[in-house]
């Protein structure tokens, strides 16, 4: 394959189509899924993306959700140009994808993954909507503003995840929905200062208000009590989501039981390296080492075996 790497290029999508085989073709489907897989390993995520605990076929397809995921928000928040008109390409080739003409290697595996499982288009096509969102939404009056948001930045890509095992009714959806929340909730607290830097902030205006925390000492990184006190408020809330979504480890298939408390695990993890520095997310950004990654894993892993599941 040639060596150009589509998601560092001044316009990615379009160094994406540029990508061949070696004897000239367009990308095949082997190709497609295997350069989803090396771009899903580049990326930094606070837990494991895909464990080597599924099967090699689900394995592949879950890198393929993966890397359109990552793809997509990346378009949103670091692509040149315009990110709005990037974003209307990328759906175009989504439609193309599933038709099975896709371009970019991405929608080349999506198309793949479409044919074997009901993938549905339209958690794609929201994944894309909240990157345009984002475009021009940067502010959330209420908490309910946010869990709306994170009905397309999040909740659909456990609707992706549940469809590669043939989960589609409305109970599973629902509790995966409280976990994809609560996942983007934990990332949204971790990424405070972050996110502020570039124009964005997800704590919800009533809770600035009632608690007394004013945009600019945000700015300003100033860290008080009044914002501990709504930072430990706002991870409750995204603890509590992780505890709801936790009922449905024993209702999905088992070869995707570990992933998912993998996922879970990694997410309470954030929110207590939130709480282990005193909520101050202004001055620090809490992270997970690659050490408790390992041991969150092997904890997940033990649970597995141990229990039979």
């Amino acid at each position: 394959m040639v060596a150009t790497e589509a998601d560092t290029a001044s316009d990615p999508i379009q160094a994406g189509y540029a990508l061949r085989n070696r004897d000239g073709r367009p990308l095949d489907q082997r190709a497609a899924l295997a350069w989803c897989e090396r771009y899903a390993k580049r990326q930094y995520e606070n837990f494991t993306v895909v464990s080597w605990f599924l099967p090699k076929q689900r394995r592949a397809a879950m890198y393929g959700l993966y890397a359109f995921c990552r793809f997509t928000d990346d378009l949103g928040d670091e692509a040149r140009g315009d990110r709005l008109a990037l974003l209307d390409e990328w759906e175009r080739d989504l439609e193309r994808g599933f038709t099975g003409e896709g371009r970019h290697p991405i929608m080349v595996a999506l198309g793949m993954i479409a044919q074997r499982c009901p993938l549905s288009i339209d958690s794609c096509r929201r994944l894309i909507e909240a990157n345009r969102r984002d475009q021009r939404q940067t502010r959330h009056e209420t908490f309910q503003d946010v869990l709306e948001y994170c009905e397309y930045s999040a909740n659909p890509v456990g609707h992706m995840v549940l469809s590669l095992f043939d989960h589609t009714d409305e109970e599973r959806r629902a509790l995966s929905d409280a976990t994809c929340t609560a996942l983007q909730l934990a990332n949204h607290w971790q990424d405070v200062a972050r996110d502020y830097a570039i124009g964005r902030l997800y704590l919800p205006r009533e809770d600035l208000c009632h608690f007394g925390v004013s945009e600019a000492q945000i700015a300003e990184g100033r860290c008080d009590d009044n914002f501990r006190a709504l930072m430990r408020f706002e991870v409750d809330r995204a603890e509590t989501l992780f505890r709801r979504g936790m009922g449905l480890v024993p209702l999905v298939a088992k070869d995707l039981r570990l992933d998912l408390e993998l996922f879970t695990a990694g997410g309470r993890a954030v929110l207590r390296a939130i709480e282990a520095q005193g909520y101050d997310v202004l001055s620090h950004r809490p992270t997970i080492s690659d050490w408790q990654k390992g041991r969150l894993a092997l904890r997940a892993a033990a649970r597995h075996w141990i229990g039979g599941r």
